[in-house]
This record gives C-alpha cells, structure tokens and sequence, in this order.
C-alpha cells in the first residue's frame, strides 16, 4: 500500500499581508468535481470571501481545461483550489487519485499553482442547505456544485486565516 500522496498534506499559503509582510491578496477558484459538471467559486479580490460562479458542464478534458483558463484570465485568478474526494476515514481512493492527477495537469497548463483541498460533505451540507431553503428539483441540482465550490474555498480561506506566519 502507498502513502498518501503529496498533495493531500496541505500546508496553506499566507496569501493576505500580515504586519512586516511585503506579500500581496490574490483571487482563488474554488472547484468542485464531478462527473458532469463542475462547481465553480471565486474568491473577492482580498481572497476574503467565496462567491459561486455558474457551472461549468464536463465535455472532454481539453475543452474544461480551457474553460478554467478562461476563468482565470478574466478574473485575474492567481491560485487554483481543487476539491479533494478523500474517503470518509481520510485516505485517498480511485476518485482522488484522478483529483490529484488532474491538479497536477491543470497546473502544468495553467501555469498557476493548484492545490488541493478536502472536499468531504461538502456536497451533503450543499444539499442539506438547499433542502433547509425548500429548494428543489431542476434549480436544486444546478447549485448544488456550486454551493460545494463555495464550501470547499471557504474552508480554504479559512485555513490561510489561521496558518502561521511563515519567514520566506
């Protein structure tokens, strides 16, 4: 049995300045996965707050990476965060090996870096959230990815909140 791979041990950048730090904000998408489609969420400009975007639809892998490409281009996106389909006891299966592949992939085309990060219930408080607000059916399904993105890119900024100051 292999370790786990690299990726999943996450060390967050610091991406707002603290006292004495010369480091800038930068704009973050969040993306969430699936088989179909692909939740998408963008950060404000501080990298404060997630904002969902609309979905993308899966049409063939070339074709989704430059739809992220385009996203990055017009909004000045600086870092990637990847949904991370970890099992529920936290080891890495089938589906997020191919998470981690795929990150490595986008980052190579995008020149960007991409993370990855821990997307565990993040579908089932989406769904669980859109059920408290009595959404259902056809509009249900179209933001469900989307309400995952903004889950999984605000746990994200929430750990660069909380991350140590590092000495670079």
């Amino acid at each position: 049995m292999r370790g786990a791979p690299e990726a999943i041990i996450f060390s967050p950048p610091q991406l707002t300045p603290r006292a004495g730090d010369s480091r800038r904000p930068m704009r973050i998408l969040a993306l969430d996965l699936g088989t179909r489609r692909v939740g998408v969420a963008l950060s404000d400009p501080l990298g404060l707050t997630a904002q969902g975007l609309p979905t993308i639809e899966r049409r063939g892998r070339k074709g989704f990476i430059e739809a992220v490409r385009g996203l990055v281009e017009a909004h000045g996106v600086e870092r990637v965060v990847l949904g991370l389909p970890l099992n529920m006891n936290g080891t890495p299966g089938p589906r997020a090996e191919e998470a981690l592949a795929f990150a490595r992939e986008l980052g190579e085309a995008l020149g960007i870096p991409v993370d990855t990060w821990d997307e565990r219930m993040t579908t089932v408080a989406a769904e669980r959230a859109l059920a408290e607000g009595r959404v259902r059916g056809s509009k249900k399904r179209q933001l469900v990815d989307r309400i995952a993105a903004q889950l999984i890119l605000e746990g994200y900024i929430e750990s660069i909140k909380h991350a140590p100051p590092r000495n670079e």
